[in-house]
């Protein structure tokens, strides 16, 4: 099997844990970063805008996405110009459709006309990726990030879908197809293997690329051991 080094998708690590961005961001295999309004409540921000300058003062030199949270359009537009200008590196995230089932096309096109990088998020079909490259300028660089890891959860394998996206994309140059939402770590192998330019990885994932070609005899006793020092640390007897 192929190294984390072997590898041709990069890897964006997805948190709002300042500590754990920044850790993860000194690693090189970390391409880039991705942070999303959820992510950011979890971790107790409260000011939007504080934490993205403060992130930012650090890391300069790879992409990190932030996301508008408006959910009308006109506000989205202003949100995303103001985010676009806070770093070159600055890609925007825009949701897919608005709450109301409205779609962004409009706005996606408006902003890629402005020069401004963007982040398409939270699709998870082929029409949606047909239609959003549709309107992206091609001579600014973007992201389309489909939740491959969110159909997979319905029973679907998200497999298939994904290859057809790297080929829909595929007469952008600049544009990447993001795999968002893994939810486990040979998601990563999968998304190389399809030609899937980036995937988004939460640093619960991360955490387990030590295991990357561990022998899998060693693996099952380290697995027999954990169960019977913690059968003796709860003291069960019979």
């Amino acid at each position: 099997m192929k190294s984390i080094a072997d590898l041709k998708v990069k890897i964006f690590a997805d948190g709002a844990d300042k500590s754990g961005m920044l850790e993860m961001y000194a690693k090189p295999f970390i391409k880039g970063l991705t942070t999303n309004p959820t992510l950011m409540r979890k971790a107790g921000i409260a000011d939007y805008k504080a934490f993205a300058l403060d992130i930012l003062s650090a890391i300069r030199d790879k992409p990190i996405s932030f996301e508008v949270f408006s959910d009308d359009f006109a506000e989205m537009e202003r949100q995303a110009l103001e985010i676009a200008a806070w770093g070159s590196n600055v890609y925007v995230k825009l949701p897919i459709t608005n709450t109301k089932r409205e779609p962004a096309y409009n706005l996606i096109r408006s902003l890629a006309a402005k020069k401004v990088k963007v982040n398409v998020t939270a699709l998870m079909t082929l029409a949606q990726v047909r239609d959003t490259v549709a309107v992206l300028n091609p001579d600014v660089p973007s992201y389309v990030s489909v939740f491959a890891g969110r159909i997979a959860d319905t029973g679907r394998d998200p497999l298939p879908l994904m290859a057809a996206a790297v080929e829909l994309l595929a007469p952008n140059a600049l544009a990447e197809l993001i795999w968002a939402s893994p939810r486990e770590l040979l998601n990563i192998f999968h998304a190389d293997q399809i030609g899937c330019q980036v995937i988004t990885v939460t640093n619960d994932i991360l955490k387990k690329l030590s295991l990357v070609g561990h022998s899998l005899d060693d693996y099952s006793l380290d697995t027999v051991k954990m169960f019977h020092a913690d059968a003796a640390a709860a003291g069960f007897a019979l």
